[in-house]
């Protein structure tokens, strides 16, 4: 999720911890904690892109970062803090650090929680921008931060913060089973032969999904809005993982493929390719459209070395996308 979400949510983790005894203090550092996590994305300023992604929620982002680190963080707060108890700050470090993947583990690129191990958890179930989970929740911690740690008022207005929040994961799971049975059924109507079928939700809402359908030679997109009065329609995206034939077996290709989770294409414009991350869609509602927003020019030298740089994003098709998503959801 986003920087400001995971804000909120360690804040609120770390009032149920500790609020009692340290006040607002407690919001600080469990804000702080919940932040950690995402450092590592400096990786992307001290290595090549595929490591970096390869880095990303990785092992940050797992329980054993949280039971190691916790202490450590625990024992340093209490040096200097008037509180000195190591285990409630411990507590408060570490469920800070296990809450963050745990909700991390909702969206799309999900979260490595049982790293080492090569397994990423994720959802699907929550865009990482979402007002409805967040919005709420940044009031009810608002109020609480305003409140006497000693004033009962203050427990009821994070706990309500924490329920609010949660209660709407948890309803965006039964949102995503409701949409995948009705591209299921699609698919289905439609007389579409498919090996696998993932969705998400849209950006900045659970009301508007969108299907990824893997067939023989080309994938299909649909979208599927619970206003919607029409018949999905599907687009097809071409493969055409030909034009990687001739270096199939590089490395760092072979980690992208994996990283994608095997669902991505392959574009050629003028001679260049790029490697489609679909799971993340593009920044526009058309038909065909190739804005990826995970897309990767792949550059090649003498010597046949891969590197992968991502393509800059355009802040006009991003305002664009916002419109269409607006009409989208509203039904076809």
């Amino acid at each position: 999720m986003d920087s400001l979400t995971q804000i909120v949510l360690g804040a609120a983790v770390g009032e149920a911890v500790l609020g009692k005894k340290v006040g607002n203090k407690s919001m600080l550092y469990g804000a702080i904690a919940g932040t950690i996590p995402d450092l590592d994305v400096l990786a992307s300023y001290v290595t090549d892109t595929v490591t970096a992604l390869e880095i990303h929620r990785g092992f940050t982002h797992s329980i054993l970062f949280s039971i190691i680190f916790a202490p450590i963080f625990g024992w340093l707060v209490s040096r200097f803090e008037r509180y000195k108890d190591i285990k409630g700050w411990s507590w408060l470090f570490f469920w800070a650090f296990i809450t963050h993947p745990l909700l991390d583990a909702h969206t799309t690129w999900g979260t490595q929680l049982f790293w080492p191990l090569d397994l990423r958890v994720a959802y699907k179930t929550i865009f990482v921008i979402d007002p409805l989970y967040t919005i709420p929740f940044i009031i009810c911690v608002i109020l609480a931060m305003r409140q006497n740690k000693a004033a009962k008022k203050r427990r009821v207005y994070n706990n309500w913060g924490l329920i609010l929040s949660s209660s709407y994961l948890v309803i965006t799971v039964l949102l995503k089973g409701i949409a995948f049975s009705k591209f299921e059924s699609a698919l289905q109507d439609q007389g579409i032969t498919y090996s696998d079928l993932d969705t998400r939700p849209s950006p900045l809402n659970t009301i508007l999904w969108t299907a990824n359908v893997d067939t023989e030679a080309a994938y299909l997109v649909g979208h599927y809005s619970f206003f919607d009065s029409q018949p999905i329609l599907f687009t097809s995206y071409p493969k055409h993982h030909e034009y990687i034939d001739s270096f199939k077996e590089n490395d760092k290709l072979q980690r992208m493929i994996a990283i994608s989770k095997g669902w991505f294409t392959i574009s050629k414009h003028n001679e260049t390719l790029y490697f489609n991350d679909l799971r993340f869609g593009t920044l526009s509602m058309e038909p065909h459209a190739e804005n990826f927003v995970f897309q990767y020019e792949i550059k090649t030298d003498a010597d046949h070395n891969i590197n992968f740089i991502e393509t800059p994003k355009n802040r006009a098709d991003a305002k664009h996308l916002l419109s269409d998503l607006w009409l989208r959801i509203q039904g076809n």
